[in-house]
This record gives structure tokens, C-alpha cells and sequence, in this order.
């Protein structure tokens, strides 16, 4: 097999062209106010599902509990992080100053307006409040094509397509009435591509710089047929679940992805991280998503597990992991700071690892306990994220510890 690292990887602890403004902190970058964002959503949106599951009387909004749950977790949590990376990346990919200031804003404010129609009995029509909600999508990759397309980056136009996903699925939720869970599957494949896609170039070539760093001589290697496999293997499962979902055919596509993605993962020498917890998250991110697609392959092949056991094994094991770890990670290198988690930091990772686990398969171990098993996981849950705003908070809201802008 080549040992190599590809020539392009996604930088998320340098500023090329740092912007230079009198806006507050919290402006001065994409990642600044969505990471912030995300993290507060996560901590709040969870509580509030929980809360209404177990009797307590909140007012009303325009869909029943799980719906809202599902489809504020993808357009409210996890768009406000992938708005908070993309703003931040695409500066560094195209070489172009940060996105920051009344645009910035602009774009929080339109995320905002969206989790308030989705959530608050305003007495917004259906329609209304499917446009309010719409609108933050299309508005972020408006924002952030042009760059793409002067640079000529075409590989990173992929990302764009992916918001074309995330948007699709949206606007067929929207159109069947915002009641029904399946239109949110599309987005959540997208998702699932995502976290495949960026892990693959991120997770390797950070473990690398990290081992290297420690003075350990280990070579990480890359098989590139195997990375393009693993990837084809995603975009078929999405494909399938599209033409064929619930069928034979997406438990095979299923059950070949977590396969390849097991296999891919194993090249990267992820024992080898765990004095490195901030990189660590990363390999731990990446390992929900062949258990994700091996679950969802045994239910789809008849084996008596719990039907959502896949899905929070790719949506709370997967692509919260990858999210905090994430922004853990840009939040440290873009305000002047070492790549070093602090101690709770890294208790959020330790604390969401447990919400995957304790989700996942605490039904599997004790049935009768699925209530226990669902306010333990979202303790867990609302702990890692209260644990992130306690150390990366003041992060988001402050100046680089250096004095440069940004």
C-alpha cells in the first residue's frame, strides 16, 4: 500500500487573511457566533424534548415533539456548526479574507429567525414559517459560492452540492406538511456523507501532524482506492435509500459501506491518539459511522434491534462527536491558542461518547429500561455541550489571545 497525505487538506488552525474590522469578537469570524450557537441549541433543544416526552405542558408549536426534535437537531444544531465550519474554511481554501461583521450577522440573524418559527407558538402559518425556515440555507451557500468559483476550487464545490441536499430535504419536509419524519432521511445521509468526506481528509492528516509533533515514528497510511470505495459506498447508500429505501438492497449498500469505512479507519493509527484527546474525538467521531450502517444493515436484514439505534448511532455517535471535536479544534487554532483540549473539554468528549453509547445500546442491553436509558443519554448529552460553553465560550466571545484580528 502508498503512505501518503493528500495535498490538500482542510485547515482549521490557521488565518491566511485574517479579517481586520472594529466588530465585536463574536463577528470577527464565521466560526465565532454558529460554534457559540450550536453549542447553546444543544444544550437547550435536548431538555425541551425531554421535558414534553415526560408530561410537561410547553405551548404548542407547529410539530409534535419527535418531529420537532428530528428536524431541529439537523437544521438547527448540526446547520448551525457546518455554517460555523464552512464560513471558516472557505476563507482558508480560497484565500480570501474571513467572512465577518454585518453579513456575519445577517446570516445569524436568518438562522435565528428559523428556530424561533419552528419553535415558538407565534401563530405563524405553515407556509410562513416553512419560508422563514428555508431561507438559511439557500442564504449560506450564496454566501459562499462566489469565493468557491473565483478560486476555481472546484473539489470543495461539493460542499455546496451538500447544502443543495440539506436544502432539498427541508423543502420536501416543508411541502408534506412539516409532520413526517422519512423527507429528513435525505438530509441525514447527507450528513452521513459529510462526516465521511471530511473525516477522510482531516482525521488522517491530523493524527499525522499530532503523532509527528510527539516524536512518535508512525506513518499513516492511505490507500486511496480504499478512501475512494469507502466514499463511492456512501453516496450509494444515499442513492439507494432514495430509490430503494427500507429494502434488501439498502441493507447490502449498508452493510458494504461499514465494511470499507472499518477498513479505511484502521490505516489511521487511532490507539496511537489517546494522550491527544483532541484528536482522538476525531477518531472516535469516525468510528460511529461503520456502527451506524452495521446497525442499520442487521435491522434492514430483519434482526429484532430497536429501528432508531442506526440513526442515533450516525446522529449522536457520528456527526455530534465530529462537531464538537470539530469546533474544539478551530475555536483553539483561530484565536492564537495551542491545539490542546483542556480537562473539561475533554470530560465533554468523554460525556457525549457516553450519550452515543448509553442511546444506542443501552436499549439493546435492557429493553424494559428505554425511558432510563433516553433521560441518561440526554444528561450526558446536555453535560458534554454545557462543558464546551464553560471552556469555549469566553473563546468565541473574546479577542485572539495575540492581539491579531480575527
Amino acid at each position: 500500500m502508498k503512505s501518503q497525505v493528500p495535498p490538500r487538506v482542510v485547515q482549521l488552525n490557521s488565518d491566511p487573511n485574517p479579517v481586520t474590522s472594529n466588530y465585536p469578537a463574536v463577528l470577527a469570524y464565521g466560526f465565532r457566533p454558529f460554534f457559540l450557537l450550536a453549542a447553546i441549541h444543544a444544550a437547550i433543544a435536548i431538555p425541551l424534548w425531554v421535558a414534553v416526552l415526560h408530561g410537561f405542558d410547553l405551548p404548542r408549536t407547529l410539530l409534535s415533539a419527535p418531529v420537532w426534535h428530528a428536524h431541529e437537531m439537523l437544521y438547527g444544531f448540526v446547520a448551525a456548526a457546518m455554517a460555523g465550519f464552512l464560513l471558516t474554511a472557505v476563507p482558508s481554501w480560497t484565500n480570501r479574507r474571513g467572512y465577518a461583521g454585518a453579513p456575519l450577522a445577517a446570516l445569524v440573524l436568518v438562522w435565528l429567525a428559523g428556530r424561533v418559527a419552528m419553535t415558538l407558538p407565534l401563530g405563524l402559518s405553515p407556509l410562513w414559517a416553512g419560508v422563514i425556515d428555508l431561507a438559511f440555507i439557500p442564504l449560506l451557500a450564496l454566501t459562499l459560492l462566489p469565493a468557491l468559483l473565483r478560486s476555481g476550487n472546484r473539489r470543495n464545490l461539493a460542499f455546496i452540492g451538500l447544502l443543495g441536499l440539506l436544502f432539498a430535504s427541508n423543502l420536501h419536509f416543508h411541502l408534506l406538511g412539516a409532520v413526517a419524519l422519512p423527507p429528513l432521511l435525505l438530509g441525514m445521509n447527507a450528513m452521513l456523507f459529510l462526516v465521511t468526506m471530511l473525516g477522510g481528509r482531516i482525521v488522517p492528516a491530523f493524527t499525522s501532524a499530532a503523532l509527528k509533533d510527539l516524536g512518535i515514528a508512525a506513518r499513516i497510511r492511505r490507500f486511496q482506492p480504499l478512501d475512494r470505495a469507502a466514499l463511492f459506498a456512501v453516496v450509494s447508500v444515499l442513492l439507494v435509500d432514495l430509490a430503494f429505501p427500507d429494502s434488501l438492497y439498502a441493507a447490502v449498500a449498508a452493510a458494504v459501506a461499514a465494511a470499507l469505512l472499518a477498513a479505511q479507519l484502521s490505516q489511521w493509527q487511532g490507539h496511537r491518539t489517546l494522550r491527544m484527546p483532541i484528536v482522538c474525538v476525531l477518531h472516535v467521531a469516525y468510528a460511529w459511522l461503520p456502527i451506524s450502517l452495521a446497525l442499520k444493515a442487521a435491522i434492514l436484514f430483519g434482526l429484532p434491534l430497536p429501528g432508531s439505534s442506526w440513526l442515533h448511532a450516525l446522529t449522536v455517535g457520528a456527526m455530534a462527536t465530529m462537531i464538537i471535536g470539530v469546533m474544539s479544534r478551530a475555536a483553539l487554532g483561530h484565536t492564537g491558542r495551542a491545539l490542546v483540549a483542556p480537562g473539561a473539554a475533554v470530560a465533554g468528549y468523554v460525556s457525549l461518547t457516553g450519550a452515543a453509547l448509553a442511546r444506542v445500546f443501552g436499549p439493546l442491553l435492557m429493553p424494559s429500561a428505554g425511558s432510563l436509558w433516553l433521560v441518561m443519554a440526554a444528561l450526558l448529552w446536555c453535560l458534554a455541550f454545557l462543558l464546551f460553553l464553560k471552556v469555549y465560550a469566553p473563546i468565541l466571545w473574546r479577542p485572539r489571545i495575540d492581539g491579531r484580528p480575527g
